[in-house]
């Protein structure tokens, strides 16, 4: 089971992080904080793939990898495969990079919301569910359609009650009107 997936820069700062395990908050910031703490004084040569037992807890994996500025760390347990989970991170950015054009920190700061709908279209509650990135933007765009329906219904409700709210306003406002006129 994957436990947690991070992306954080190279200074540290988490751009995103999920927790499949229930963790407080002040807990996953200081596994974060441990997180980045190992990977950035780790040499460039060597291996993706560490024990993260000290930080995580017996049975515990991290693979990790590392494009321009930012890290895309997987924690997950003896029961996944750890070349899959190194494939998965590939997949993830690969998507990433599909949805925005060559992905780049600040499309990860600034689309939140849609960052973590491909990343729940690939994981689900720490298990895999889609390897194809092009699956997961059929997904992405149909969820995108959905919303942007529901958005546009709603902006038609809000504006039918408050068209509906003026005519009654109004309306009242002109009945009182010609009801003085005519006494």
């Amino acid at each position: 089971m994957i436990k947690s997936v991070m992306v954080m820069n190279t200074q540290g700062k988490p751009r995103l992080s999920k927790f499949y395990d229930y963790q407080p908050v002040e807990k996953q910031q200081e596994l974060i904080r441990s997180v980045f703490g190992v990977l950035s004084s780790r040499a460039e040569n060597v291996s993706n793939f560490m024990e993260a037992d000290s930080i995580f807890g017996p049975d515990t994996r991290l693979v990790y990898k590392h494009y321009a500025t930012l890290y895309f760390v997987l924690v997950f347990d003896s029961s996944e495969n750890e070349l899959a989970m190194l494939d998965l991170i590939q997949v993830f950015v690969e998507t990433l990079d599909k949805c925005f054009k060559n992905v780049c920190e600040l499309d990860i700061v600034y689309s939140y919301s849609k960052l973590h709908t491909i990343l729940d279209e690939i994981i689900f509650g720490g298990q895999v569910l889609e390897t194809s990135s092009t699956e997961v933007i059929k997904a992405v765009e149909e969820i995108s359609k959905c919303s942007l329906s529901l958005s546009l219904y709603i902006y038609i409700y809000i504006y039918l009650l408050s068209s509906l709210f003026l005519l009654c306003v109004c309306g009242a406002g002109f009945f009182m009107s010609v009801h003085v006129i005519n006494r």
